[in-house]
C-alpha cells in the first residue's frame, strides 16, 4: 500500500500519532531554523565586506544541509513522507573551487529558504494542536468560568458557548492532518533535489537502464547466431557438399541428389526464418510505414479483440516510434496472457510535439508499477511495468497507470515526438 493511498484511506476526522507530534514540537523547532536562517542571511550580508564575509556564508550552507537532513528524517520519522535526499556536493580540488561549489549549491539555498517558510507553518501546525483544542476547552467551560469571574449571572445566549465548543473540537484532528500535509508538501518542494537535478538523475537511471537491456539483447542475439544460425549454414554448408560429392560421382545418383537439395532447401528456409526472428527486435520491419501502418497491423494479431483508434497528425521520430511500437507490443502481450480480458482498446494521438498512447482492457484489474508483470494482473510476481517505464524515460516518456481491482486497466504512455 502506498502512502498516498494509506492516507486517503483514513477517516477525514482523524490524524496520527506523528502529525500530532510534529505539530507540537514544530514551533520550536522552526523557530530555531528560522533565527538560523535570518542570522546567516543577516550575518552574511554584514561580514560580506570583510575577509570572513565567504568563509562564513560556506560555513552556513554546510550547516544549512545538514539541517536539512535533520528536517527529512523528522518529516520521513512522523509525517510517514519519504523525501528524497538531494545528491551530494560534487568534489573539487582546492579551497576556492571548494567554497565555490558550496556557495552555488542550490540545494543549501532551498534549504534556508525552507527554514523560513517553516516558522508560519510551524505556527499553524502549533496552534492545531495546541492552541485549537485549548480555545474549545475555554468555550466548553464559559458559563463555568464566568461565573467564577463575575459571580452568579442569568441564562443568555453565552451560555450556548459549549455547543460551539463541542462543535469546533471535531475539527482538530482535520487541522492537525492539514498542517502535516502542508509540511509534507513543502518538504518535498524545498527539501528534495531540485526539479532538473531530479530530471537528470532519472535519465540517468534511464540511460543505465537502457544500456544494460541493450547490452543483455547484444548478448543474446550474438548467441543464438552462434548456437542457432550458425549451427543452420553449418549443416547448409555439409548438404552442399555432400550434393557436390553426389554431382562428381560416375553416374550421378540423381534421387540423392534430389533429397540433398530438397534437404538444402529446407535448411535454408528455416536459417531465413532464423534470421528474421533475431533482427525483428532490431527494428520491426512495419515502421516503414509509421505508426499509422504498424499499430493496426500489431492488433490484428493479438488473441484479445482489440479496437484501435489512430489520430497520427504528427511522425514522431524514429526512435520514438520504436518506443512506442514496442510499449504497444508488449501490453497487448499483458492483456492476453494475463488481464483476463474479452475486449481492449488501443488509442494513439499525436500532436502539438507530444504522442498519447493508451491501452485500455476490461480485465480483472489490481496491476501497478512495481507490483505485477502485466495488465490487469493482481499484486506481486514481477516488476514488468516498472521495466515499461524505465525503457520509456529513456525517451523523456512517462507511463501512467489506472488500474482499481475488477477492472478496467488503462494505461497511458506519453512521449514527445522529436527528441
Amino acid at each position: 500500500m502506498t502512502e498516498t493511498a494509506s492516507r486517503e484511506r483514513r477517516p477525514y476526522l482523524s490524524a496520527r500519532k506523528g502529525e500530532w507530534a510534529f505539530a507540537v514540537l514544530g514551533l520550536p523547532l522552526a523557530l530555531l531554523g528560522s533565527l538560523y536562517a535570518v542570522a546567516v542571511l543577516y550575518a552574511g550580508a554584514l561580514l560580506s565586506l570583510t575577509v570572513l564575509g565567504l568563509p562564513f556564508v560556506v560555513a552556513a550552507l554546510l550547516g544549512a544541509r545538514g539541517i536539512g537532513t535533520l528536517h527529512r528524517w523528522l518529516v520521513g520519522r512522523l509525517l510517514g513522507a519519504y523525501v528524497e535526499r538531494p545528491a551530494p556536493l560534487p568534489r573539487a580540488k582546492g579551497v576556492f573551487a571548494r567554497g565555490r561549489v558550496v556557495l552555488t549549491d542550490p540545494v543549501a539555498w532551498r534549504t534556508l529558504l525552507y527554514l523560513v517558510l517553516r516558522l508560519p507553518v510551524g505556527a499553524l501546525g502549533f496552534a492545531a494542536a495546541v492552541g485549537l483544542p485549548l480555545a474549545c476547552g475555554w468555550l466548553i467551560g464559559f458559563p463555568l468560568w464566568a461565573r467564577l469571574l463575575d459571580g452568579p449571572r442569568p441564562v443568555d445566549w453565552l451560555d450556548t458557548a459549549p455547543l460551539a465548543g463541542l462543535a469546533l473540537v471535531t475539527t482538530v484532528p482535520a487541522a492537525v492532518r492539514a498542517t502535516g500535509e502542508l509540511n509534507r508538501w513543502l518538504a518535498r518542494l524545498l527539501l528534495g533535489p531540485a526539479r532538473a537535478q531530479q530530471r537528470v538523475r532519472e535519465l540517468e537511471s534511464a540511460r543505465a537502464v537502457l544500456l544494460a537491456e541493450n547490452t543483455d539483447q547484444l548478448r543474446r542475439l550474438e548467441r543464438d547466431l552462434h548456437d542457432g544460425t550458425q549451427a543452420r549454414l553449418v549443416a547448409l554448408a555439409i548438404t552442399l557438399s555432400l550434393a557436390d560429392d553426389t554431382l562428381t560421382g560416375a553416374p550421378p545418383d540423381a534421387e540423392r541428389l534430389r533429397t540433398l537439395v530438397d534437404r538444402a532447401r529446407g535448411q535454408t528456409d528455416e536459417t531465413i526464418t532464423e534470421l528474421r526472428r533475431l533482427t525483428r527486435g532490431i527494428h520491426p520491419v512495419a515502421l516503414d510505414g509509421g505508426l499509422g501502418e504498424a499499430l493496426p497491423g500489431l492488433t490484428a494479431t493479438s488473441p484479445v479483440p482489440v479496437d484501435v483508434s489512430l489520430d497520427l497528425r504528427e511522425r514522431p521520430d524514429p526512435a520514438v516510434e520504436r518506443a512506442v511500437y514496442f510499449c504497444a507490443a508488449e501490453l497487448l502481450t499483458n492483456v492476453a496472457k494475463h488481464s483476463g480480458a474479452q475486449a481492449a482498446e488501443l488509442t494513439a494521438h499525436a500532436a502539438d510535439g507530444r504522442i498519447r498512447l493508451i491501452v485500455r482492457d476490461d480485465g480483472r484489474g489490481g496491476a501497478a508499477l512495481g507490483t505485477g508483470p502485466a495488465l490487469g494482473t493482481g499484486p506481486g510476481g514481477g516488476t514488468g511495468l516498472t521495466g515499461l517505464a524505465e525503457r520509456l524515460a529513456a525517451v523523456d516518456g512517462v507511463l501512467r497507470i489506472d488500474s482499481p481491482p475488477g477492472g478496467p486497466t488503462v494505461v497511458t504512455a506519453e512521449l514527445p515526438t522529436h527528441l
